[in-house]
């Protein structure tokens, strides 16, 4: 399902920030080598972080009904996951670069969310959108300079761009079977040589709905 996310964020900025444009959208990191060997005017869509969303996370049990609306089974909350991305613009002036940067910046402002017509048929059939969220300040453990360090390249401006992704959990519990039998005594008597075993069936008395219930006995006056 990464991919297919990857696959929606580069959708939408080809159709919006990019658009009328041959600017190419990569997955790669954005390391020195890769940036001698690009050809022309590219936005690097880096993908360097993901991490759940423990605030998002909600215990117990979600209810499973069948078509008639009875409870078949349960089934867990779905998880939530945060997927940041590194856009960079590389092009041969920062001028350009930057115009690039702004153009998908605004992009990002009027999504909340990823439209559906670039969302990928497997993850809408989830029901859950993919929430967009730009330029957010990082975790303290999740800096952008230490992302550049990693990569072995020099800082420059760039976006920092995070969807979230709700995951079902692939678990499912059946609900137990409504038993719909009499209720069965069973005894057991120990004799010289051999058990008897005497199974007997306590039917309770089903109630006849035609029949009115009975008046309640009269109460005599107190007697002195």
């Amino acid at each position: 399902m990464i991919n297919e996310v990857d696959e929606a964020l580069r959708a939408l900025i080809r159709a919006d920030a990019l658009a009328g444009t041959d600017v190419e959208v990569a997955l790669e990191a954005p390391t020195r080598d890769w940036a001698s060997r690009r050809s022309g005017p590219t936005v690097s869509m880096y993908l360097y972080d993901i991490r759940e969303d423990n605030n998002r996370r909600v215990t117990g049990t979600i209810r499973v009904l069948d078509e008639d609306g009875k409870v078949v089974g349960y089934r867990q909350p779905p998880r939530t996951f945060r997927l940041a991305y590194l856009l960079t613009a590389w092009t041969q002036r920062p001028e350009d670069e930057h115009r690039l940067l702004a153009a998908m910046m605004a992009c990002f402002l009027r999504h909340d969310v990823v439209p559906e017509e670039h969302v990928p048929e497997t993850l809408r059939d989830g029901g859950y959108p993919l929430g967009l969220a730009v330029a957010q300040p990082p975790p303290d453990n999740r800096k952008i300079p230490d992302v550049w360090s990693s990569l072995g390249g020099d800082l420059k401006p760039s976006l920092d761009v995070v969807v979230t992704l709700a995951v079902d959990v692939d678990t499912f519990i059946e609900a137990a079977t409504r038993v719909m039998l009499p209720l069965r005594l069973r005894s057991s008597a120990v004799g010289d040589l051999k058990a008897v075993d005497d199974e007997r069936s306590l039917r309770l008395p089903e109630p006849d709905e035609d029949r009115p219930p009975a008046d309640p006995a009269p109460v005599g006056p107190a007697r002195r």
